[in-house]
């Protein structure tokens, strides 16, 4: 495996910062942590981490996406969990427990991720303690996440369940700042059938069936949101208290880009 490595530029920070959780981070922490990363370049196949011990702290991807599951070297298959795409940051659970990742990272196609290492990251962040609560927070954050899909997988028929994953990706999983919509899903539908835990056949039924109502359109490896306000009335309420914590991150995210009052 080949990867290239270079110095990250300080440049990066404005699009960072289109990603909620890092634009509601102190301007010394998101220059800390950028100064303290460097710019990885993967090929298709390539493995950023994989499950272990591994020095690779917080990362985020910029260009292209990356596959997140447990492979299987023997028949090469793979349990997916998660599609990374610009500008998602993961990583932070092995940075605060100090355990092996449980987990792979692998390319799918050429991308870019920028890598915090925890030899450059964790002295930094002993010596400015209070900034481990924004790593707790972008951890948390994902947790309430985790909590409401799994709410979703025990209580909604397969078709609500898919217009909430269509939106959630399409938000970057409610995480972009401002928060805005992506109309156009770079998500093959072999992998959106994986993170749902079904059949390939299944999805593709309950995908047609939303295309037949005009709400998407499916193409080979892209999902287009047609009529986006139809498909949250089909996606149903979310649960409010995770509406409420995310309000709270974009207050955060405000204060900090100087948009919003500041706490007495």
């Amino acid at each position: 495996m080949s990867r290239a490595p270079e110095l990250s530029p300080l440049h990066l920070i404005p699009a960072l910062r289109s990603h909620v959780w890092f634009a509601s981070c102190s301007p010394e922490f998101q220059e800390a942590l950028v100064d303290r990363s460097r710019v990885v370049h993967l090929r298709s196949g390539d493995r950023l981490f994989s499950h272990g011990p591994d020095d690779e702290a917080l990362c985020c991807v910029l260009s292209g996406a990356l596959k997140v599951g447990s492979f299987n070297p023997d028949d090469e298959s793979h349990l997916l969990s998660l599609y990374v795409e610009p500008y998602q940051w993961f990583g932070e659970i092995s940075l605060i427990d100090q355990l092996p990742r449980s987990q792979d990272a692998m390319a799918d196609g050429p991308a870019s991720v920028l890598v915090a290492s925890r030899a450059s990251l964790e002295p930094w962040l002993n010596r400015h303690p209070q900034y481990w609560r924004d790593v707790a927070r972008l951890a948390c954050m994902k947790l309430r996440v985790l909590v409401v899909m799994m709410e979703d997988h025990a209580t909604l028929a397969l078709d609500q369940q898919l217009a909430r994953r269509l939106l959630m990706t399409s938000t970057n999983f409610a995480m972009n700042y401002p928060m805005s919509f992506k109309r156009h899903l770079r998500l093959p539908q072999e992998y959106l059938a994986r993170m749902m835990g079904v059949s390939r056949q299944t999805i593709n039924r309950a995908l047609k069936s939303l295309a037949e109502e005009g709400l998407i359109a499916v193409r080979y490896a892209d999902i287009e949101l047609l009529d986006i306000p139809a498909l949250m009335r089909r996606a149903g309420p979310v649960n409010s208290a995770f509406i409420e914590s995310l309000k709270a991150m974009e207050a955060t995210a405000d204060r900090s880009m100087g948009k919003g009052p500041t706490p007495d």
